[in-house]
């Protein structure tokens, strides 16, 4: 293939694909809203699109007159020239989820007029207009984390494109069928998660109560209080030699291996002797928090890991199914209201294990703990599959975006 052919092409086609200027293909948008037709303030989201502003950042940030912004009607692009994580030069999006709405000009505003709409969305999907941006910008200016281009820099950026319009359809109707799978696994994702958070509602006592709103058949009883010191033992076994079992790292996002998480870069101390083991099955959590989440993690990754003398090492005796007090802790109300009282001044929350010990929870027989740990458990291994066939469709998408276009 030449340089001006992609690695991966559909059947049938073999031209050469053609630069092209943005001005060439499309024409600037400059309507003003001056006779109110729209209210819905928009804002572009690397990840969502153009979205409405009020669900994006969960309040309207534009101007209550909006008169003096631009009219983006369905079907238009606009490009959103701050960076953000991921996304150093922006973000170029099409509005699809409305008829119309309003934007800053700040953005520049377009529409396609010789070439396929479709393809377009695609195109700017990939990095591949990154370099004719880069270029065009105006060197180190950046105000306000805003990129300093120049409408008139950025109409004269280059697209390679294909010649044939037929090869532009085939393209943007791969990469949208390809868009309409991710989006529907999304929407299970989300539902999933939307349904096990009211599960996690009606399955523990309410404040208050001692009983749940929803429970598994055969289950009448009350909970009753217990101090969690009850229930729980200390594991206090240190390394007596460096690198004794592997490192891990207990995060809000679960536990991991410390090189995976920090993606081969070691963290912790090259002399971890004295550092807390965690067998398979034990609990260990971060004891210092800034904004009183705290996150409970159980080894499932080796039989015997080592953490940092910050991660406390408990497990549960038998009356208490670990499962069931994870999700407990993790997800229920006490706790939260709970480490409200354990903070005293200043931003930092300290949870020794000696104050977790004091905590009071409502917990059901051991049979009734045992089936709520292993509901959410099922749960959540649904949720984490839907996630792997989620982040395996985003990738192929990534893949076929770095072959398919030049």
């Amino acid at each position: 293939m030449s340089k001006k052919s992609p690695q991966l092409r559909f059947e049938g086609f073999t031209d050469d694909w053609e630069e092209r200027k943005l001005s060439s293909i499309s024409e600037r948008v400059t309507r003003k809203n001056k006779n109110n037709e729209s209210t819905l303030p928009l804002t572009i989201s690397a990840q969502d699109g153009l979205i409405d502003q009020n669900d994006f950042f969960n309040k309207q940030v534009a101007s209550r007159d909006v008169t003096g912004y631009f009219l983006v009607k369905n079907g238009e692009f606009a490009y959103n020239k701050s960076y953000s994580n991921g996304y150093p030069w922006g973000a170029i999006k099409r509005l699809d989820k409305y008829d119309m709405g309003v934007l800053s000009t700040l953005y520049i505003v377009f529409r396609p007029t010789e070439i396929n709409s479709q393809f377009l969305v695609s195109y700017y999907d990939t990095t591949r207009w990154y370099r004719e941006v880069s270029k065009n910008a105006a060197e180190g200016a950046r105000n306000h984390g805003l990129l300093n281009i120049a409408p008139t820099d950025f109409f004269n950026t280059l697209l390679v494109v294909p010649k044939i319009v037929d090869e532009q359809e085939k393209i943007g109707s791969f990469f949208k069928q390809m868009d309409n799978t991710i989006a529907l696994h999304q929407r299970k994702l989300d539902l999933l998660k939307e349904q096990k958070k009211g599960y996690l509602q009606k399955m523990f006592p309410k404040n208050g109560e001692k009983v749940p709103e929803l429970r598994f058949a055969g289950f009448a009883n009350d909970w009753e209080e217990h101090k969690l010191g009850d229930y729980i033992i200390q594991y206090s076994e240190k390394t007596k030699q460096n690198n004794q079992y592997p490192v891990f790292t207990s995060s809000r996002n679960g536990l991991f291996f410390q090189k995976d998480y920090y993606k081969g870069n070691q963290i912790a101390s090259e002399d971890n002797i004295g550092y807390n083991i965690v067998p398979r099955g034990y609990f260990t959590y971060r004891h210092m928090s800034d904004d009183l989440v705290f996150k409970f993690n159980i080894n499932d990754l080796a039989d015997y890991g080592i953490v940092s003398t910050l991660y406390p090492v408990f497990t549960t005796n038998e009356q208490l199914n670990s499962k069931y007090l994870q999700y407990q802790l993790n997800e229920g109300s006490e706790f939260r209201r709970f480490s409200l009282l354990q903070k005293q001044g200043g931003s930092r929350t300290y949870m020794y294990l000696n104050k977790l010990q004091n905590m009071i929870l409502n917990i059901p027989k051991l049979e009734e703990q045992q089936k709520i740990g292993s509901f959410f458990k099922q749960l959540d291994d649904t949720i984490a599959l839907h996630q792997r066939k989620l982040d395996l469709l985003k990738e192929q998408k990534k893949g076929f975006l770095q072959k398919m276009f030049v």
